[in-house]
């Protein structure tokens, strides 16, 4: 995208399609002048005055401000704090120069001995991603220098020229990005919230005076809340209205603070990390906080959402372009009783339903016959697989399916070979306990001694086996994060995820046919850090088709269907005791990657007659729901009666869900999105032709089964 500097007005303008991204520096204080709807380049030096005289004083503190510091009368809160050797806070905003390569603009800044650079980057989608850099750069003199090697948050390594007893600054707190939104009556706050099993629960609440904190200290990204977040005036709907929306892309802690002032002027921040974290910034060291986005977008939270989802399948996502196999995974037909003679019947059935990739998740390894033991020994238990994985891997390949297994290589039990010979490589702290959660502790991929070992049997795994798929899962938070001995523990939150980064990337690297599965006791790692990572996720372990119905809505607000797992499971499960037909089951789970995860041993020929048909069908639609651009046909929470339209070329895929309702009253009619009254479309499954007008005023000629919790599938093509 187009990057234009004014160098009277000192104004850099981001143009892209339909929006434009102005900052200017204002005091010597880097401003953001404008976010959204397209400007000419001649309105934008006007805008430094335009912006002075709009904005009170009061105003002028607290808002627009691209990275805030400490020093001057800021009093929102900082998103950069740090202390300098003498014991002075914050950073002095000194302007520097600026560079642009491309369609990438840096504006450096110093203080001191500090060099800090502001990063944007325009995509072709909308979508404005922002990060931050600070470097220590004292002045040695070369003949008392020592060239030490350090490494970057970013992950890249840094060799840095430094005198052994240089003082070090202190950071505290370091986010990605500000962001500043127009002056507005009222705002609205869209996020996602939840818990394990009930992920992706979409909130709309209005944003109050003051400070509004959403984040997650549990090391993960966390089911408990998603870094993506999106704010309209009140007034947006699901077609219409403007709306601003933020994601960051970190697996780990992080935060992101929404300020309205008692003037009415909001701003985000956010990035890594979280409240209390301490750590030093070594002379010569480079921090690079990863990518905060933004996007505006007038065209209402569905427009929001198709940008989000064309933005990280074109340019995040490593393998969109692929269909994702159809997967069986044997987990919740034998749990942890896993042996070879019990996968194999699974995986004839599998390939007879028409899965295409069979999955063995947990208990395949060391002493793993409970979540009591043998995580971290990754070797396959020689009572269950006396000649390894290779006669199951080769039965899985004969019948023309992929073959995946399930791996947790950042967790280990205290009762493992690798504990007790490695206690020290897990996240502790001195003098306190090392609580367990599920009976397992969180390795400390921040040492090297510890990614090295992980990448070392996952290369091993990988090489020795025909192996497709990697199922990676992450199923606890931390506790007790710390590293005893080193000078800067607080690393730990930061340099582990970079490690996790850094780990996939060369497993891919080495490895390129595997594809991985994100996965976290759920939906408890997904943000655009990790979708560069893996090629699909894990989106709940609620696979209830009645509660997928919501959890599916909400996770849609920002990531794209060729991403979300959607699994059919037997029924009644753990979660609610419900129980609903195949059928529904089926066609919930079709509106994502479509996977089977019962014990088809036990269903009936009947069952496995049907299934085989469900999986036929899913194949028909996969190129439209996987590929296509997805518009939301209702409110799960406001209308027993939603959809999912999957538009791509000239087909398009319905998917409608029918939740109970009360009283006999007639439900209202499923309407589609975008379509011309003038075009007529063929039902590709009945030879019936309908009117575009038609479709528009009376509704999609839906086939319902007639059941309390019902489901419908419509193929449309459209002729001339």
């Amino acid at each position: 995208m187009p990057i234009r500097f004014d160098e009277a007005a000192l104004t850099w303008h981001l143009a892209g399609p339909g929006l434009s991204y102005v900052v200017g520096l204002q005091g010597g204080l880097p401003r953001q002048l404008h976010w959204g709807p397209a400007i000419p380049d001649e309105a934008v030096a006007s805008l430094a005055v335009e912006w002075r005289e709009a904005y009170s004083w009061d105003d002028r503190l607290h808002t627009g401000a691209e990275l805030l510091g400490e020093l001057g009368p800021q009093f929102a809160t900082p998103s950069l704090q740090l202390r300098h050797p003498d014991g002075a806070k914050g950073f002095a905003w000194n302007y520097a120069d600026h560079s642009i390569e491309g369609d990438h603009l840096a504006i450096h800044f110093t203080d001191r001995t500090l060099a800090l650079t502001l990063h944007y980057r325009l995509w072709d989608t909308g979508v404005l991603d922002r990060w931050a850099s600070l470097e220590a750069a004292a002045p040695v003199e070369p003949d008392a220098a020592a060239s030490v090697e350090s490494t970057r948050f970013d992950g890249a390594p840094s060799v840095a020229t430094r005198l052994d007893a240089a003082p070090l600054v202190e950071l505290t707190r370091f986010d990605s990005a500000a962001w500043t939104l127009p002056h507005w009556d009222d705002y609205r706050l869209s996020h996602l919230s939840g818990e394990w099993a009930a992920e992706w629960q979409l909130r709309r609440v209005p944003l109050p005076v003051g400070e509004t904190a959403i984040g997650s200290r549990r090391g993960g990204t966390s089911h408990q809340a998603n870094p993506w977040v999106a704010l309209d005036d009140g007034t947006a709907t699901e077609t219409a209205g403007t709306v601003y929306s933020t994601n960051l892309a970190w697996s780990g802690s992080w935060r992101v603070l929404l300020r309205r002032s008692a003037q009415g002027r909001v701003s985000i921040t956010g990035g890594a990390g979280h409240e209390g974290l301490r750590w030093t910034l070594r002379d010569g060291e480079t921090w690079t906080t990863p990518v905060a986005s933004g996007l505006f977008t007038p065209g209402g939270f569905g427009g929001a959402s198709r940008a989000w989802h064309e933005h990280l399948r074109r340019h995040v996502m490593p393998t969109p372009e692929e269909d994702a196999p159809v997967l069986f995974n044997s987990w919740e037909a034998v749990f942890f009783d896993v042996a070879e003679e019990k996968q194999l019947p699974l995986v004839s059935l599998a390939a007879r339903i028409g899965c295409e990739q069979f999955v063995v998740d947990d208990g395949w390894f060391g002493a793993r016959v409970t979540d009591h033991a043998g995580l971290g020994d990754w070797s396959p238990n020689p009572d269950r697989f006396p000649k390894g994985l290779g006669p199951l891997i080769d039965a899985v390949h004969a019948t023309g399916m992929k073959f995946g297994i399930w791996v947790e290589p950042e967790m280990c039990n205290p009762d493992s070979d690798l504990y007790r010979a490695h206690p020290d490589w897990v996240l502790h702290q001195a003098g306190r306990d090392r609580t367990e959660l599920r009976q397992q502790l969180v390795l400390d991929y921040g040492r090297p001694e510890v990614a090295a070992w992980a990448f070392a049997w996952l290369d091993e795994l990988l090489s020795g086996n025909d192996i497709d798929y990697l199922k990676w899962d992450h199923n606890r938070p931390w506790t007790e994060v710390g590293r005893p001995g080193h000078a800067d523990p607080d690393r730990a939150w930061f340099e582990h995820v970079e490690a996790v980064y850094a780990l996939k990337e060369r497993l891919r690297a080495e490895h390129p046919n595997v594809r991985i599965e994100g996965c976290a006791g759920g939906g408890g790692r997904v943000d655009p850090g990790m979708l560069r990572h893996v090629d699909q996720v894990w989106t709940s372990d609620n696979t209830d088709a009645g509660d997928r119905v919501a959890i599916q809505y909400g996770f849609s607000q920002a990531y794209p269907t060729r991403a979300m797992d959607t699994w059919i499971t037997d029924e009644p499960s753990g979660f609610n005791r419900r129980t609903t037909s195949l059928r529904f089951r089926f066609q919930v789970a079709s509106a994502g990657v479509l996977a089977v995860g019962g014990n088809l041993t036990e269903w009936t020929e009947a069952e496995l007659e049907e299934a085989a048909e469900h999986v036929a069908h899913y194949k028909r639609l996969r190129p439209v729901v996987q590929h296509g651009v997805q518009h939301r046909l209702g409110d799960p929470e406001a209308s027993p009666v939603t959809g999912v339209q999957y538009v791509r070329g000239d087909q398009i895929a319905v998917l409608a869900f029918k939740t109970p309702w009360h009283c006999n009253r007639p439900l209202a009619p499923l309407r589609p999105e975008g379509i011309a009254s003038d075009s007529r479309w063929l039902d590709e499954d009945t030879g019936d032709l309908h009117w575009g007008a038609t479709l528009n005023v009376l509704g999609l000629p839906l086939r319902w089964a007639g059941a309390d919790w019902d489901s419908a599938i419509l193929r449309l093509r459209r002729v001339e």
